[in-house]
């Protein structure tokens, strides 16, 4: 419990979190999309990895991520509050329209 406590207590590691509560995403679309250099991105998913909270998957050259379902499953009413309480981030507005260009860019796919 402490180390999920731990990882959500970080401005972009929740700004993480926002966007891919909405779909899975590759590192190259969560560093288009919040603005993060890859070593920074990559710093910030491992935490989120290691406390359970994510999981991934490779696909070719890319490394996807999501919500781990058995995170939601074991802390049902955390992840509850946080689909309620993460719109509302200063940045989310921002980070969201970013999201929609880097899908509709299929940023992966054009590399």
């Amino acid at each position: 419990m402490i180390e999920i406590f731990k990882a959500l207590a970080d401005e972009t590691r929740l700004r993480i979190l926002s966007q891919l509560l909405k779909d899975e995403m590759c590192v190259c679309e969560i560093e288009d999309c919040l603005e993060l250099t890859q070593s920074n991105a990559s710093r910030h998913l491992t935490v989120l990895k290691k406390a359970g909270i994510l999981e991934s998957y490779k696909k070719a050259q890319w490394t996807y991520y999501n919500i781990s379902d058995e995170f939601k499953s074991k802390n049902m009413e955390l992840y509850k509050y946080l689909i309620k309480m993460i719109s509302g981030l200063s940045c989310y507005e921002r980070d969201s329209q970013r999201f929609k260009k880097c899908k509709a860019n299929d940023l992966c796919n054009n590399k």
